[in-house]
């Protein structure tokens, strides 16, 4: 499962006692939503499981509604890349591209193959793809269309 990631103003309002505040981070907590404070304690960077960033943002604005009684104002959505094929699959889902990987081992060093349908060549450009996988896998990148 790839991890979501994305900073939260819980009380965008302003309305929250500190330990209202400190209540809810408790409740994020206990439901398993691991976060980190910034020192300004309203907004936080939670980290969940997700698949989407819509889900992920959707998950969020539920947890922190259900925690603070506020509505929250949710930040960009990014995906933590722990360098697995999911990982790398969702970059290239990302671009809007369907995509098959396989990993192969050469003189040591590992490579990731990612077939592309031929129709997908002029829609997204080959060098943001291939810059975008290797930052996320941080290994040797080929792209072959099929």
């Amino acid at each position: 499962m790839r991890k979501a990631v994305a900073r939260v103003d819980v009380d965008p309002n302003r309305s929250l006692t500190a330990d209202r505040i400190a209540a809810g981070v408790a409740r994020l907590a206990a439901r398993g939503l691991v976060l980190r404070r910034h020192p300004e304690e309203r907004v936080l960077t939670l980290t969940l499981d997700g698949e989407s960033r819509e889900r992920a943002r959707q998950r969020l604005v539920t947890a922190c509604e259900t925690a603070f009684g506020t509505t929250p104002a949710v930040g960009v959505v990014t995906f933590a890349s722990r360098g697995t094929d999911e990982d790398a699959l969702g970059v290239i889902e990302a671009f809007g591209v369907q995509a098959d990987v396989e990993r192969l081992q050469e003189d040591g060093a590992e490579v990731a193959v990612f077939t592309i349908p031929s129709a997908e060549r002029r829609r997204v450009p080959e060098s943001r793809l291939h810059t975008a996988l290797e930052a996320a896998l941080n290994c040797e990148i080929r792209i072959r269309y099929a």
